[in-house]
């Protein structure tokens, strides 16, 4: 780090970015343990996005303290993130969803469409 500034900061930017690899770590670790897609998508959308934030924070005391006021164009990284990823997690787990519906081998554990009209009869008028 920069020689000018506090032991401190820059031990308060070294254990965010210590963080921030644990959360990647964690996240690598739960990809390769867990068995299915839908499984497999939490530990990157989740625990990447806190390395994510580490990062941001990171960077955010690092540059503030180095300029000597607030810096806080890092926060476009992470509202570009927060919107982001939880859209492209969704369009993911649609994606495979529709794969699985579609294959000729879909097990029936598969949840219908949303716009599947169920086979539940209307209701009948109540004559008295």
């Amino acid at each position: 780090m920069s020689g000018n500034l506090s032991w401190w900061i820059d031990v308060l930017v070294a254990l965010l970015l210590v963080l921030s690899g644990v959360f990647a770590l964690a996240a690598a670790v739960g990809v390769l343990r867990f068995k299915t897609f839908f499984q497999r998508m939490h530990p990157p959308a989740l625990a990447f996005t806190f390395a994510a934030w580490c990062v941001t924070l990171a960077s955010i005391v690092y540059f503030s303290a180095q300029d000597d006021r607030l810096a806080l164009r890092s926060w476009l990284i992470i509202i570009f993130l927060a919107l982001t990823v939880p859209v492209t997690t969704i369009l993911l787990a649609r994606t495979e969803l529709f794969r699985r519906r579609t294959s000729t081998g879909g097990s029936g554990e598969i949840p219908p469409p949303l716009n599947h009209e169920s086979a539940a009869p209307a209701p009948a008028d109540h004559q008295r």
